[in-house]
């Protein structure tokens, strides 16, 4: 929803500090599985690590992610960016709620537009499965953003409303198609879980 508790930017510096999320590889036993955040100025300057752990196709990862936020050392952080609305398979972030207790507004952002019909008939095997989906569809309907010459991420919001959205998501897309922090922290998050960086985020 980009209209839930909306943190208003009265101009937003090219600098502005975003922490990108996103998870590591993992198999469907594993019990957790490590999420890393990058925290980037903008674009285009790193300035550091924090991680945790969640688990796979749990219900925790609000919690988890609300906890490690709570208590970095970064304490100027504007924005926090999410790769994908879930972590550890279908274990997925609550963004009102998130934003709600870290008091910064939340970005999801995905390659693709969702397939809800599919991602609904996946989620009705687990047990829960109905509150999950309605975290999802409590989230709004993923909109685009274009971030390269007719090439589009989507996006969704809570805590600040879609211009402000948009124009973070486009100002931190420096180096490809989605935003420089969840693109580091996949890499981080790859290159730590299984040795070596592989794949997009």
């Amino acid at each position: 929803m980009f209209n839930h508790m909306v943190t208003r930017f009265y101009s937003i510096k090219d600098e502005v500090r975003v922490l990108g999320l996103d998870d590591g590889p993992f198999k469907r036993d594993d019990s957790d599985v490590l999420v890393v955040g990058a925290v980037f100025r903008g674009g285009s300057f790193m300035d550091g690590v924090i991680s945790t752990r969640v688990s796979v196709d749990g219900l925790d990862s609000t919690a988890r992610l609300a906890e490690v936020i709570g208590k970095t050392r970064f304490r100027d952080l504007r924005v926090i960016m999410l790769d994908g609305i879930a972590f550890g398979g279908f274990n997925v972030v609550d963004i009102n709620r998130l934003c709600e207790e870290t008091g910064l507004p939340v970005i999801v952002v995905t390659r693709n537009m969702p397939d809800f019909r599919e991602i609904r008939r996946a989620l009705m095997n687990l047990r829960d499965g109905k509150d999950r989906y309605r975290l999802m569809e409590d989230a709004g309907e993923p909109k685009p953003v274009e971030t390269r010459d007719n090439k589009f991420v989507y996006i969704q919001a809570a805590g600040i409303n879609f211009k402000d959205a948009e124009e973070i998501v486009r100002l931190s897309s420096t180096r490809s198609l989605i935003p420089e922090p969840i693109r580091v922290a996949h890499l981080i998050a790859q290159g730590v879980v299984s040795g070596e960086s592989k794949g997009k985020a």
